[in-house]
C-alpha cells in the first residue's frame, strides 16, 4: 500500500508595500496639517523664570494682554465684570492663573491680584515661561 502525498496548498502571501505607502502618506498628511492647528485664546509673551513650576489645566485663567486688556478665559472683560464673575466662581475653590504679557503694566497685574485677594481667592499663580523656552529664544 502506497501513501500518496498531496501537494501542499500554496501559501497566500500578502504584499504589504501598498499598506506601508498609505501609512506614510497619512503620517505626512497629519504632520503637515497639524502645523495649521492653533490654540484658541489670547496670545501673550510671558515673562521668563528659572524656577517656574508646571501648572495644571484645572486653573481658571485671567489674561492681561499687551494693552492692559483683561480676558477671563478667552472673553474680554472689564475690571467690574471680572469682579462680579469671580464673586460667582470663588466658592468653587479653583486655583486662579494670571497670564500677564511681558509688556503689560505691573500695576494692572497687581490690581487683578488684589481683587482676587479681596474676594478671598487664596490660590493665585502667575504664569511664566520656563528655562527651556528661554534657551530656545536665543
Amino acid at each position: 500500500m502506497r501513501l500518496r502525498r498531496r501537494p501542499l496548498p500554496l501559501a497566500v502571501e500578502m504584499d504589504i508595500a501598498p499598506l506601508i505607502d498609505i501609512v506614510f502618506q497619512q503620517l505626512i498628511f497629519f504632520m503637515l496639517t497639524s502645523a495649521f492647528v492653533f490654540q484658541p485664546g489670547v496670545k501673550v509673551n510671558l515673562p521668563k523664570s528659572v524656577t517656574a513650576d508646571v501648572a495644571h489645566r484645572e486653573n481658571l485663567v485671567i489674561t492681561i494682554s499687551k494693552g492692559d486688556r483683561l480676558y477671563l478665559g478667552s472673553q474680554l472683560v472689564t475690571l467690574q465684570e471680572l469682579r462680579s464673575r469671580l464673586m460667582a466662581i470663588r466658592s468653587a475653590e479653583r486655583p486662579l492663573l494670571i497670564r500677564a504679557d511681558r509688556q503689560a503694566s505691573m500695576g494692572r497685574a497687581v490690581e487683578v491680584w488684589d481683587l482676587c485677594r479681596a474676594l478671598g481667592i487664596s490660590r493665585v499663580n502667575l504664569a511664566t515661561s520656563t528655562l527651556e523656552e528661554k534657551i530656545n529664544d536665543y
